[in-house]
């Protein structure tokens, strides 16, 4: 995607984020994903086999790329819900014409990790 085509994005999904806290009432610490966002749209792109290999050189377990418009709360802490499958965002990156226009998600899913396990 060289320039952005927002005709792409026809998949909605929500942002996630993992934060540790404590309880105000009982003081017991909590740790959770949170929602940061829902009703994303997004492309979401399972890598060619070529990139496949070249991401798994670098990452371990990059399958996916999820392609979405520019935010700036976005980092590879997070995670992208697509109805029961979660990803695991491993990098954000600019578009490389502006950087101000969408981001690339590069991601992993695991089908066989329950949905709300925080994983690593």
């Amino acid at each position: 995607m060289s320039k952005f085509n927002r005709g792409k994005l026809r998949h909605r999904v929500a942002l996630e984020t993992f934060q540790s806290g404590q309880d105000p009432d009982t003081g017991v610490l909590t740790d959770g994903w949170l929602q940061l966002a829902t009703g994303v749209w997004a492309a979401i792109e399972p890598l060619s086999g070529r990139e496949f290999v070249a991401a798994q050189a670098q990452q371990g377990t990059i399958t996916t790329r999820i392609t979405i418009a520019q935010r700036d709360d976005l980092n590879p802490k997070m995670r992208v819900r697509h109805g029961d499958v979660v990803y695991d965002v491993h990098a954000v990156l600019p578009d490389p014409d502006s950087g101000r226009e969408w981001v690339t998600l590069m991601c992993s899913s695991d089908a066989s990790t329950p949905p709300d396990n925080p994983g690593p």
